[in-house]
Protein backbone atom coordinates (compact mmCIF):
# COMPACT_ATOMS: atom_id res chain seq x y z
CA UNK A 1 0.00 0.00 0.00
CA UNK A 2 1.10 3.51 -0.77
CA UNK A 3 1.65 5.99 2.02
CA UNK A 4 -0.06 9.35 1.59
CA UNK A 5 1.79 12.51 2.40
CA UNK A 6 0.55 14.49 5.40
CA UNK A 7 1.42 17.76 3.71
CA UNK A 8 -1.26 19.24 1.44
CA UNK A 9 -0.29 20.20 -2.08
CA UNK A 10 -0.46 23.90 -2.82
CA UNK A 11 0.44 25.30 -6.19
CA UNK A 12 2.94 28.13 -6.63
CA UNK A 13 0.16 30.54 -7.61
CA UNK A 14 -1.78 29.78 -4.42
CA UNK A 15 1.36 30.19 -2.29
CA UNK A 16 1.65 33.86 -3.22
CA UNK A 17 -1.84 34.88 -2.10
CA UNK A 18 -2.51 36.90 1.03
CA UNK A 19 -4.33 34.00 2.68
CA UNK A 20 -1.48 31.58 2.14
CA UNK A 21 1.10 34.01 3.54
CA UNK A 22 -1.16 34.77 6.53
CA UNK A 23 -1.66 31.04 7.20
CA UNK A 24 2.11 30.45 7.15
CA UNK A 25 2.81 33.37 9.48
CA UNK A 26 -0.07 32.35 11.76
CA UNK A 27 1.56 28.98 12.33
CA UNK A 28 4.76 30.76 13.47
CA UNK A 29 3.22 33.56 15.59
CA UNK A 30 -0.37 32.69 16.58
CA UNK A 31 -0.77 35.26 19.38
CA UNK A 32 0.56 38.17 17.37
CA UNK A 33 -1.65 37.50 14.33
CA UNK A 34 -4.80 36.13 15.99
CA UNK A 35 -4.83 36.66 19.77
CA UNK A 36 -3.75 40.29 19.84
CA UNK A 37 -6.27 41.52 17.22
CA UNK A 38 -9.02 39.51 18.92
CA UNK A 39 -8.27 40.98 22.35
CA UNK A 40 -7.99 44.51 20.94
CA UNK A 41 -11.44 44.17 19.34
CA UNK A 42 -12.90 43.04 22.69
CA UNK A 43 -11.30 45.93 24.62
CA UNK A 44 -12.19 48.47 21.91
CA UNK A 45 -15.82 47.29 21.86
CA UNK A 46 -16.09 47.79 25.61
CA UNK A 47 -14.97 51.42 25.21
CA UNK A 48 -17.45 51.96 22.37
CA UNK A 49 -20.38 50.32 24.19
CA UNK A 50 -19.86 52.10 27.53
CA UNK A 51 -21.41 55.43 26.39
CA UNK A 52 -24.29 53.59 24.72
CA UNK A 53 -25.04 51.75 27.96
CA UNK A 54 -24.82 54.99 29.94
CA UNK A 55 -27.36 56.62 27.60
CA UNK A 56 -29.70 53.67 28.11
CA UNK A 57 -29.60 53.94 31.90
CA UNK A 58 -29.96 57.74 31.84
CA UNK A 59 -33.10 57.39 29.72
CA UNK A 60 -34.48 54.82 32.16
CA UNK A 61 -33.73 57.11 35.11
CA UNK A 62 -35.62 59.97 33.44
CA UNK A 63 -38.70 57.76 33.06
CA UNK A 64 -38.59 56.14 36.51
CA UNK A 65 -37.84 58.59 39.26
CA UNK A 66 -38.29 58.61 43.00
CA UNK A 67 -41.44 60.28 44.32
CA UNK A 68 -41.19 63.09 46.82
CA UNK A 69 -43.03 62.88 50.14
CA UNK A 70 -45.68 65.38 48.97
CA UNK A 71 -46.37 63.34 45.82
CA UNK A 72 -46.71 60.18 47.92
CA UNK A 73 -49.33 61.81 50.12
CA UNK A 74 -51.33 63.05 47.13
CA UNK A 75 -51.49 59.75 45.25
CA UNK A 76 -54.50 58.12 46.93
CA UNK A 77 -56.64 61.21 47.58
CA UNK A 78 -58.97 60.75 44.60
CA UNK A 79 -60.15 57.25 45.71
CA UNK A 80 -62.66 56.52 48.44
CA UNK A 81 -61.52 56.08 52.02
CA UNK A 82 -61.27 52.45 53.09
CA UNK A 83 -62.19 51.34 56.58
CA UNK A 84 -61.53 47.68 57.37
CA UNK A 85 -64.54 47.40 59.68
CA UNK A 86 -66.86 48.87 57.08
CA UNK A 87 -65.56 46.45 54.44
CA UNK A 88 -66.07 43.53 56.82
CA UNK A 89 -69.69 44.42 57.54
CA UNK A 90 -70.41 45.13 53.86
CA UNK A 91 -69.20 41.65 52.98
CA UNK A 92 -71.03 40.04 55.91
CA UNK A 93 -74.31 41.69 54.81
CA UNK A 94 -74.23 39.82 51.51
CA UNK A 95 -75.85 36.41 51.38
CA UNK A 96 -72.84 34.29 50.48
CA UNK A 97 -74.70 30.97 50.78
CA UNK A 98 -77.37 31.81 48.21
CA UNK A 99 -75.74 32.23 44.83
CA UNK A 100 -76.16 30.94 41.31
CA UNK A 101 -73.50 29.98 38.79
CA UNK A 102 -73.99 31.64 35.40
CA UNK A 103 -72.18 30.76 32.17
CA UNK A 104 -70.42 33.51 30.27
CA UNK A 105 -71.82 34.15 26.82
CA UNK A 106 -69.42 32.88 24.14
CA UNK A 107 -68.53 34.67 20.93
CA UNK A 108 -69.81 33.24 17.66
CA UNK A 109 -67.68 30.29 16.58
CA UNK A 110 -65.90 30.01 19.93
CA UNK A 111 -65.89 26.65 21.69
CA UNK A 112 -68.10 26.62 24.78
CA UNK A 113 -66.18 23.78 26.45
CA UNK A 114 -69.16 21.44 26.69
CA UNK A 115 -68.36 17.95 25.47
Amino acid sequence: MAVFQSKKYRSAAAANTFGARYRALLAKRPFLLFGLPFMSVIVGASFVLTPATAIRYERHDRKVRQMTRDEELGVGKSGRKVDIREEYYRLAAKDLDNWEQKRVKRLKGESDGIL
